[in-house]
């Protein structure tokens, strides 16, 4: 009874990394905030491309450990080799210091080069080099993520994933402040406005630092905490032999090179889009406004659309380890049901998430963000959909990689590169400038979706349901953003954009899912199974809508 308990939980604790992810987001969105108005839109451009290479070199070292190690370590768990999982931890260790270690003095010493002629923005060499020693941190801490996600509980990630968001925060804070004074100085002395915000992207780049060291001791807390518990589970192992490190290293090395490979495709093109969208704007004579523009759609839009992804991020971290067990054990008629309560319990926040953020644009860009408001309206206006193409390909990567089909992620992510680069360049070539950077990216995930469907389907004999899962979702979020669009016309001009943004949220969030719960799109077994679905439950028995 308790093993079942603990098999169809899966979706609770995606749901409570997925809490954590989005309220990580909004701690992220929090900090950019004042970090905007004190170095401005050329600074979020600095920043932006050493993050954008920064975020390349994340992905080469460990960006794909905690999935990977999860995936291994669970394996190993449903088959009761208690030691094995041990030695999987301690043999991820050891990867995960060297590829670290690697990209972390690439960035000490490289910085110049990579800013010059990767990122096009010299003055972003210094934000780079800040950034260099997160990327030991991170990836030690996603080792220990990876250990006990695989153990089936993401409540060590999630907590420390807030604590990581909030020392990032003062970190951040704190240090664009002081660093963009001292390069305000410097500046003046030499006579180059640029040296303010560069600094002050420096300075910004502290708080990933603090808050992914803050990050790791917690883990290494909860690790030792944890101990205990392992030597107990090591006296039970199933046969007493342990995995050699010849093997185990093999074996971290198939899983992670695949997820590596696909993460890489999946994410290098905002690597890509920097260095095509740059040369393009500086061959059109637009090179002195380009930084500027790329500051908005980084420092605004991305930050905005990244947060309810964080949903889809959650719950393929939960479910990879949840179908390596079933897969284990060759339960497949389980493991489409997972997927579908998975893609599910996802649409359900994805479309709403989407259409809010379309609606919405004006008053939360206004309230969050100083500088220019309008081009990043129009941004939220145009791109706000691609939550959902990112959310369902994002969880399909992950459900592929959980059924041990690893490569084809990273196959149908390179095609849908492939036309990504093509359809930018015709584009920006015709003059449609940072929107075609948002319309390629729409069309690289809605081909990714198509594609991974298509696998999914192919490999596990898997039919996705269309009606509970996507129809009734997206005509509830249609009603849903008739009601917060009146009320936003409404309340803009009196009220303001706080005001406008919270009780467009409030209201938004109610008339969804009584819409959503009378057209039978969630039912109360959904419901059980959701984070905060009891209370939905409770609410709507007592108003006689179930």
């Amino acid at each position: 009874m308790k093993k079942k308990k603990s098999k169809s939980n899966f979706i609770v604790q995606g749901g409570i990394l997925a809490m954590a992810g989005i309220l990580s987001r909004i701690i992220g969105i929090a900090r950019r905030f004042p970090m905007q108005h004190i170095f401005g839109d050329k600074g979020n451009g600095y920043y932006a491309a050493a993050y954008s290479v920064y975020s390349i070199m994340l992905i080469i070292s460990c960006y794909s450990l905690p999935l990977a190690v999860s995936k291994v370590v669970s394996s190993k768990m449903s088959k009761r080799q208690y030691k094995s999982a041990q030695r999987v931890f301690q043999c991820a260790m050891i990867f995960a210091l060297t590829m670290g270690g690697i990209t972390f003095l690439v960035c000490e010493f490289l910085g110049d080069f990579l800013a010059v002629y990767v990122m096009e923005e010299p003055m972003g060499a210094l934000a780079l080099k800040v950034l260099g020693p997160a990327l030991l941190t991170v990836s030690v801490m996603g080792v220990f993520r990876g250990y006990f996600q695989g153990l089936g509980t993401m409540m060590p990630t999630a907590i420390s994933q807030i604590l990581e968001q909030i020392f990032v925060l003062i970190g951040s804070i704190a240090g664009t402040y002081v660093l963009y004074n001292y390069g305000d100085k410097v500046g003046s002395l030499l006579h180059n406005e640029d040296y303010a915000p560069a600094y002050g992207a420096a300075g910004a780049s502290i708080g990933p630092v603090l808050g992914s060291v803050i990050g790791l001791l917690f883990l290494i807390f909860v690790y030792m905490l944890y101990r205990k518990g392992t030597k107990k589970r090591s006296a039970r192992d199933a046969n007493g032999r342990v995995d050699g490190y010849p093997q185990i290293f093999k074996l971290i090395i198939l899983t992670i090179v695949p997820v590596l490979m696909s993460t890489t495709v999946y994410n290098i093109s905002d690597v890509i889009d920097t260095k095509i969208f740059g040369s393009i704007m500086i061959q059109k004579g637009l090179g002195d406004v380009k930084t500027d523009i790329w500051g908005v759609y980084t420092g605004k839009y991305k930050v905005l659309v990244n947060v309810p992804i964080a949903l889809a991020n959650a719950m393929c971290s939960s479910i990879v380890p949840v179908l390596t067990q079933l897969m284990v054990r060759e339960e497949y008629g389980r493991a489409r049901e997972k997927i579908g309560q998975a893609m599910r319990f996802t649409m359900i926040v994805a479309f709403p998430s989407a259409v809010g953020l379309a609606v919405l644009a004006r008053p939360i860009i206004s309230m969050l963000f100083k500088g220019e408001v309008d081009m990043a309206v129009d941004m939220l206006h145009i791109g706000s959909m691609s939550v959902v193409f990112f959310a369902v390909s994002t969880l399909t990567n992950g459900v592929l990689q959980g059924i041990n089909r690893m490569k084809i992620p990273v196959r149908n992510a390179a095609i849908s590169l492939v036309i990504h680069v093509v359809f930018l360049y015709v584009t920006l070539q015709f003059g449609m400038g940072i929107n075609a950077v948002i319309y390629a990216n729409i069309l690289f995930a809605a081909v990714v979706c198509v594609l991974n469907a298509m696998a999914v389907r192919k490999y596990l004999r898997y039919n996705q349901e269309l009606g509970r899962t996507f129809i009734i979702p997206a005509i509830a979020s249609v009603v849903m953003g008739g009601v917060i669009g009146l009320l936003n016309m409404l309340l803009s001009k009196a009220a303001g954009n706080v005001v406008t943004v919270f009780a467009g949220i409030g209201v938004g969030v109610i008339v969804y899912f009584v819409v959503l719960i009378l057209l039978k799109g969630v039912n109360e077994r959904d419901l059980r199974s959701m984070p905060g679905g009891r209370t939905i439950l409770t609410i709507a028995r007592k108003v006689h809508l179930m």
